[in-house]
């Protein structure tokens, strides 16, 4: 999502760190080893103005000394390949061109104004699958994002305009097996979101922390 802003990033030892603030949702920093020191994640983000962002993916640090309080907490979730038990009435595909890409980032924003931040240029990597689900009239009701790695895909941004994930997850993993039915399926969530997905054959697997600055 950072580079399909146009923004730099850094993969360390220990964290992936962005210098400028990224785009809405998305992190500054990520950890990427379990006790990952201070000075890893902070000297490499702008915490000078508030907003800044850190993905503890191991809910070990403890950030309040430098000005950050825990936005939430969640659970890292993982599901074996397979396809999913409910089928789906909505017809899906991966939204591949930029007109496709615009009438998801629609419905997904559902008039809150942030559409845009799902830019054309994301089309342009090779491990990143926008998934939409249309209803019978052929308007986007449901999605989410499948990023493809060597031996996972992790799936994100999960959403249906009615009946909310519970509604997308049959769609999404239908999708997602039909593209890659070798892969498991991993992503985090947290409150009723992660309820959902364990409804839909999701098992926890460790917390995650989310820090925001300021």
């Amino acid at each position: 999502m950072s580079r399909s802003h146009g923004l730099a990033s850094t993969f360390g030892a220990q964290a992936w760190t962005a210098p400028a603030r990224t785009p809405l949702y998305y992190p500054d920093a990520v950890t990427l080893v379990p006790g990952t020191e201070l000075s890893a994640v902070a000297t490499g983000i702008d915490t000078t103005m508030p907003g800044a962002s850190v993905e503890d993916s191991f809910a070990d640090l403890d950030l309040v000394d430098a000005g950050f309080q825990v936005l939430f907490e969640g659970q890292w979730i993982h599901r074996p390949a397979s396809a999913p038990a409910t089928a789906s009435d909505l017809g899906w595909e991966v939204a591949g061109t930029r007109d496709k890409l615009r009438a998801w980032a629609h419905a997904w924003d559902d008039g809150d104004g942030n559409a845009d931040l799902f830019r054309p240029e994301l089309l342009d990597d090779p491990a990143t699958f926008v998934l939409a689900g249309r209803s019978p009239d052929g308007e986007v009701v449901a999605g989410a994002v499948a990023s493809r790695s060597d031996q996972v895909v992790g799936v994100s941004n999960v959403f249906a305009l009615k009946g909310g994930p519970d509604a997308a997850w049959p769609g999404v993993l239908d999708a997602v097996h039909s593209l890659f039915p070798a892969a498991p399926v991993v992503g985090y969530e947290h409150g009723d979101d992660l309820a959902a997905a364990l409804r839909h054959g999701f098992e926890p697997v460790g917390p995650l922390r989310i820090w925001l600055h300021g």
